[in-house]
């Protein structure tokens, strides 16, 4: 059989159809922050990554059409505003090329493992490779710009150690300082919290649907605890815990995206936070700090589930491909 006789598996059809939504959403979003740029170097960077997110919504459109695999609903110009004053400076642009290629590369590894037709594992080995560089180019222009905050430092260990006491993992009464693997998880979540935020607050000033805007503010205030939580964590150690950079928001109150686009963006971006906040736990061995990570787990699994809600109740939550109900198909 050649590999296009060969009919996709249930996680090949289940990866593509995330990806499609995932990069269909993104090409909007870049579209928007294209628009608006005032800045040459971040504008190469943004059109590079609008030119491969929409390369991969076309190569998925081409794959399931050839398949007979109804293509999913997604967005389109109607669901951006481009004569709406602009939202965001250009810094945060930058930051969500950044922030959207360093998730991308994680997400995507976990669905290129469960892949193995030819084409579709090239195109996801592809993906990895791409946002890679994305990263790597928006990582180097932070630095450049003065953006990027490092992690903290710590001295170079210089003899190998081992564990000789089950105190180790105590989070509880003396604790030991957090590790390299534990403080780079906390650093990072917390630097994902202020991402967050500042969207929190670009789209609290202009989404004007009671119930949507409630969801926004509960998701703000959610980072807002995380970041406090975190940050506390690492000035206990003595270790600096993130700067908030000012990439500010403007002051325009009129809405760039439509509300579906908003929610659509809340929801992915949960589930992508349950998946990191779930790696930091299975790295950190101290007890609090796997406490920590599994309240918060609870508390965004509890939050997604109201924008499940919002989304069902108004007709924009898509099925997923899945398997056939073999009992109701039986039935005489």
């Amino acid at each position: 059989m050649t590999e296009h006789s060969i009919r996709l598996s249930s996680s090949e059809i289940g990866g593509l159809w995330a990806v499609y939504l995932q990069e269909n959403m993104a090409v909007c979003l870049l579209t928007y922050f294209l628009h608006h740029n005032q800045d040459e170097q971040i504008k190469k960077i943004l059109q590079q990554a609008f030119e491969i997110s929409d390369g991969h919504v076309q190569w998925i459109t081409r794959i399931f059409t050839e398949e007979g695999i109804p293509i999913p609903d997604g967005f389109s110009e109607k669901d951006v505003n481009l004569s709406a004053p602009r939202l965001f400076y250009d810094m945060y642009g930058l930051s969500f090329v950044y922030a959207m290629n360093r998730m991308s590369m994680i997400n995507t590894s976990f669905i290129t493992v469960n892949t193995a037709r030819k084409d579709v594992m090239d195109f996801f080995v592809a993906m990895v490779q791409q946002s890679s560089i994305l990263y790597q180019q928006a990582t180097t222009l932070m630095l450049e710009k003065g953006i990027y905050d490092r992690p903290p430092m710590i001295p170079y260990p210089n003899q190998v150690e081992y564990i000789e006491s089950k105190s180790y993992v105590s989070g509880f009464g003396k604790k030991r300082p957090v590790n390299a693997a534990e403080i780079t998880e906390i650093f990072f979540n917390t630097e994902r919290n202020y991402f967050s935020i500042l969207l929190c607050m670009g789209l609290l000033q202009v989404v004007k649907d009671k119930e949507i805007h409630e969801y926004i503010q509960e998701g703000k205030e959610i980072s807002e605890k995380q970041i406090r939580t975190f940050n506390d964590i690492l000035m206990r150690e003595e270790l600096l815990g993130n700067i908030s950079v000012s990439m500010e928001v403007t002051d325009s109150t009129v809405s760039p995206f439509s509300d579906r686009l908003v929610v659509t963006l809340f929801h992915s971006l949960n589930a992508i936070d349950v998946t990191m906040i779930g790696h930091a736990l299975s790295l950190s061995l101290r007890t609090d700090l796997a406490a920590y990570y599994e309240k918060y787990i609870l508390e965004i699994l509890l939050y997604s589930a109201k924008g499940f809600k919002i989304m069902v109740n108004r007709g924009w939550m898509q099925k997923p491909p899945h398997a056939p109900d073999r009992g109701k198909l039986q039935k005489i």
